[in-house]
């Protein structure tokens, strides 16, 4: 589903560029001590060790910031994001560069970094179950949906637009009728977004 969104923006603006990221087959290092103590360590301050820990981060956050439209196809495990998507944004949440923290700030101490470019996320999510939309049964159930929001939220993307596909464990026509409805959801967004996000100058 997430290929079809960028296929179909392809179609209507085949001038912009596509950046393309498996994190299943590549997935970032998860962050742990070492990269916490690197990150919140002033740059000017770095050491080489912590320069190369947080190499693979600058470039997750190097290409975040290059783009415009965000699409991520994130399946929902066990009710969440599967630990290599965690992983990902993880990397990109970073003191400093998408979000700002001075304990010294009257009020809040943290603020959004991105919160002026103008970004957008596409979330295209499956899921084995049905029945996570607001108000309809497994809807308490769903942290993944509500956790991409808050995450990228805090960084300073709230333009969230979520495709979901369900009944992949049942299979069957539910299951087709789903991906169907997805389906023309995703041409639908894909051609709305297209007219709405500026184009970049050659």
């Amino acid at each position: 589903m997430s290929a079809r969104f960028v296929a179909r923006w392809r179609d209507l603006r085949p001038a912009d560029s596509v950046v393309y990221r498996d994190l299943g087959q590549r997935p970032p290092a998860p962050v742990d001590a070492a990269w916490v103590h690197a990150a919140f360590t002033p740059p000017t301050a770095r050491s080489p060790w912590m320069q190369q820990r947080l190499a693979e981060s600058d470039m997750l956050v190097d290409e975040l910031l290059q783009a415009d439209v965000i699409v991520a196809g994130v399946p929902m495990y066990n009710f969440g994001p599967p630990a290599t998507f965690k992983a990902y944004v993880d990397n990109i949440v970073r003191v400093g560069r998408t979000f700002g923290f001075d304990r010294s700030r009257a009020g809040e101490p943290y603020w959004p970094l991105l919160a002026e470019l103008g970004k957008t996320l596409v979330l295209v999510t499956s899921r084995g179950d049905y029945g996570y939309a607001a108000g309809e049964r497994l809807a308490p159930q769903d942290h993944l949906g509500p956790w991409v929001r808050t995450a990228f939220g805090y960084i300073g993307i709230g333009d969230v637009h979520e495709v979901a596909v369900e009944y992949d464990e049942f299979g069957g026509e539910r299951l087709q009728q789903s991906l169907e409805r997805a389906s023309a959801d995703i041409d639908a967004l894909a051609e709305r977004l297209a007219q709405q996000h500026p184009r970049r100058a050659a």
